[in-house]
């Protein structure tokens, strides 16, 4: 088992085209993981990550603050406790629109070639 607090888990900015949004990989596959990654991610307020596509699902849960999401083709708006699936090669995005951080964790599985 490794025990870490988050805080102690260096973060990034994501940079472009995602605007004003930082993440932590909170458990990685080289930590030991051989599944799955979980990633923190912080959304300052009017950011948000870029519409993208890829062949891998996304497990996310809305931890603090609000916005929208986009997904199978429509926007959704999010709040704190809500649970979001994205299925592999579904365009999504995440938008903060509102005044506070909006912060969420993500799962995806570990990339195999």
């Amino acid at each position: 088992m490794k025990l870490n607090h988050y805080t102690e888990i260096e973060e990034a900015e994501v940079g472009a085209p995602a605007k004003d949004v930082k993440v932590r990989w909170l458990i990685t596959e080289e930590m030991g993981a051989p599944n799955f990654a979980m990633r923190k991610f912080t959304v300052a307020p009017g950011g948000y990550t870029p519409k993208h596509v890829h062949p891998w699902e996304h497990e996310t849960y809305i931890e603090s603050g609000g916005g929208i999401v986009f997904g199978n083709g429509k926007e959704n708006a999010i709040k704190p406790g809500d649970v979001i699936y994205v299925p592999p090669d579904e365009e999504h995005q995440f938008r903060n629109t509102g005044k506070e951080d909006l912060v969420f964790l993500c799962l995806i599985p570990h990339q195999k070639k």
